[in-house]
């Protein structure tokens, strides 16, 4: 029998004490408040909700679909208010939709970014590693990794997939921060969203009115799903927005602390000396890093039990794939960063149908970037102490602000 739960005695999640080793996914002091059996937290709304962090039971819940991602649904659990609904606009937003809907959407970008495809436009990829790593020759040394290379990298490739002008980054990577940052205002929230949706619904407005323009992904998916009526231009702008911050954001983030966790432990040239070894310490990257630490949220449609924890209808849940990414009972020695560990169950880019669409593009970028940065510059060093190092603690995307290096 469950023991009742005194409320003013749970944990809060977010944790109230950041953890300061950037590799580490919560302080440690805090850690056991967290881990373990499904467990409830207080959120800072005074909330309450689910918190699940093995393995297992991440994967149960992300695959069963009694758990919305639609985080209107009551219970819902939020970390920040929720804009009035006369100022929301959702659509064409498929990670937060459910069932049909949410298929319709993501079926339509299915074949932009499988394997197959992404392996297409690896040599696109490997261009664009060369020109930015000849911009952070041109910076330093000393340079910061972040801003000259690993933001740069991932945004040049989202913008020529989609059809976006990389000329308009300041614009588009300032107001993305924004979207990611829980501490952001409302008013500002909803006021750069609504920029960003207006700026890319004149892009679309103007390759519509210019149909013969380049074959990018807009392009495509205006004459092969606009024009036969299956798509209207406001889920278009949806999509596009979400792809655009996704598909830049995480991948920055994710080079910056690859690269600060592979030089303190001497793993930077083994990339260099062993590159077939690169997609297996990707994987093992992803892993260990898990920069999506808030958790993915959920909540509950009908009673589920979870880890032997019963989950009402109309209940909040958070699912912790940091935590789920370090369970003893899947990885052997889990807080050990190993580049020979066979880390393919890892859950970083989620589980069952909501994981990210995105992930085969992520993968390629991580290696050849890597690869090619360890080739171009083996004598790389971060000139900081992780300790010292300012990182992105209120972001639903975990990272570093900046990254010194000399070489």
């Amino acid at each position: 029998m469950t023991t009742p739960i005194v409320e003013a005695e749970l944990p809060q999640w977010p944790p109230v004490h950041a953890a300061r080793d950037p590799f580490a996914p919560l302080d440690e002091a805090e850690r056991p408040h967290y881990d373990g059996p499904v467990r409830q937290v207080r959120l800072p709304n005074g909330t309450t909700a689910w918190l699940v962090s093995r393995h297992a039971d991440v994967r149960q819940l992300l695959r069963h679909p009694a758990f919305s991602a639609d985080f209107t649904r009551a219970g819902f659990p939020l970390l920040r208010p929720l804009p009035p609904a006369e100022t929301r606009d959702t659509r064409g937003n498929f990670i937060q939709m459910d069932g049909a809907e949410h298929s319709r959407l993501r079926r339509m970008l299915t074949a932009e970014f499988m394997i197959k495809n992404v392996r297409r436009i690896e040599p696109l990829i490997q261009r664009t590693v060369d020109e930015a790593l000849d911009d952070l020759a041109a910076a330093g040394p000393p340079a910061d990794l972040v801003s000259t290379f690993a933001l740069p990298l991932p945004s040049m490739v989202i913008c020529h997939l989609l059809g976006v002008p990389y000329a308009d980054h300041d614009f588009f990577q300032a107001r993305s921060r924004t979207l990611l940052d829980r501490k952001t205002p409302t008013e500002r929230l909803i006021r750069e969203v609504a920029e960003l949706r207006d700026y890319l619904r004149a892009l679309i407005d103007t390759k519509r009115a210019h149909p013969d323009g380049a074959d990018d992904l807009l392009g495509r998916l205006i004459r092969e799903r606009i024009e036969p009526g299956e798509l209207d231009v406001e889920e278009l702008v949806g999509m596009a927005l979400l792809l655009l911050v996704a598909g830049h954001e995480t991948t920055a983030n994710m080079i910056g602390l690859s690269v600060l966790l592979l030089t303190r432990d001497g793993r930077f040239t083994t990339l260099r000396d062993e590159p077939d070894q690169a997609p297996g310490v990707v994987e093992e990257l992803l892993r260990y890093l898990s920069i999506v630490r808030t958790g993915l949220f959920r909540a509950a449609t009908e009673d589920v039990e979870v880890g032997g924890q019963l989950i009402r209808a109309g209940e909040g849940a958070i699912v912790l794939i940091s935590l789920a990414n370090r369970d003893a009972a899947v990885f052997d020695d889990p807080e050990r960063f190993d580049p020979y560990r066979q880390a393919h169950q890892q859950v970083a880019f989620g589980f069952g149908v909501h994981q990210c669409i995105g992930q085969p593009l992520a993968r390629a970028e991580l290696r050849i970037a890597l690869v090619a940065l360890a080739r171009r510059f083996p004598q790389l060093r971060v000139t900081a102490s992780p300790q010292e190092l300012s990182t992105r603690q209120h972001s639903v995307v975990f990272g570093l602000d900046t990254l010194p290096v000399t070489w």
